[in-house]
């Protein structure tokens, strides 16, 4: 099986042509064993490029855990970049299937080279049902909770799949690897859900930290960022349109007058290869 390794802003990915690769049985187990960074390939996420009835094309994203996500902010970008390089897709703008919906990216030349891509992520759900997170009818907006020795006050959305953000003061003492998965796996979360911590720099620049659902610590997460500015205009810390400072670079995020989140964001090929046992 023949495979490209991609990343954004240090947040990386196998990526396996399903057009002309025969896919694994099981691609859990198979996304479990290349994501390993010591026995594997090693990624944050295993993606199939898939035919699609719906859109130009369909992305399929299994985490490093085996769990299957809807969507990936970093990864659409990578797979963007990808589908019109390989002649999948001809235009600059076009239509990505994904289990949260279609995804509609746009990439970015100089002199006719990608130097990026910018995707409409859509409209934010900001009901605590679509999240999903438990409790009383209405947003979930600097809300206490108590998770170990510490109550955070959290916000929590749906932008692709669930964000559960805290600010603090300072996001480099924040013990991530302690609180990200209690947070993550807290029973007010049902599905579980991805965890940042937000640090605001000024009005238009925010800094992040990230325990990604499925993946643990990561450089970077895509719809985390868009979440950020939506989490940050909800608590009035920053204005509609922001750079979002990521721990593998930086993302400019903007919540449109339409209700879109859009972001704009690099993607990088890092090498391909060819996998040919173990899957």
């Amino acid at each position: 099986m023949k495979f490209n390794k991609v990343q954004g802003l240090g947040n990386d990915f196998i990526i396996v042509d399903g057009f002309k690769e025969q896919l694994p049985v099981d691609i859990h187990k198979t996304a479990i064993s290349l994501c390993d960074r010591h026995f594997g390939i090693g990624a944050d996420g295993l993606v199939f490029a898939l035919p699609s009835e719906k859109a130009d094309i369909r992305m399929r994203i299994v985490n490093s855990d085996g769990s299957e996500a809807e969507m990936c902010g970093n990864a659409i970008r990578c797979f963007a970049k990808f589908a019109h390089e390989t002649g999948y897709v001809q235009e600059d703008e076009f239509t990505v299937e994904t289990l949260a919906g279609i995804m509609t990216p746009r990439l970015v030349k100089d002199n006719g080279i990608i130097t990026g891509v910018r995707v409409d992520m859509g409209e934010p759900s900001l009901e605590r049902s679509a999240v999903p997170m438990l409790g009383p009818v209405g947003q979930a907006v600097n809300e206490p909770l108590e998770v170990g020795d510490k109550v955070f006050n959290v916000t929590a959305l749906l932008l692709g799949v669930p964000h559960c953000l805290t600010f603090v003061e300072d996001v480099s003492k924040i013990e991530l690897e302690k609180y990200g998965p209690l947070l993550e796996k807290h029973p007010l979360f049902p599905r579980k859900t991805n965890v940042h911590f937000l640090e605001v720099m000024n009005e238009y620049e925010i800094k992040m930290r990230i325990w990604e659902r499925g993946a643990g610590i990561t450089m970077a997460c895509g719809t985390g960022a868009c979440a950020a500015l939506v989490a940050a205009v909800l608590n009035k810390k920053t204005g509609k349109k922001a750079k979002i400072h990521l721990p593998g670079g930086m993302l400019e995020i903007e919540w449109a007058a339409n209700n879109h989140v859009y972001m704009t964001g690099p993607a990088e090929h890092v090498f391909s290869g060819e996998v040919l046992n173990n899957i």
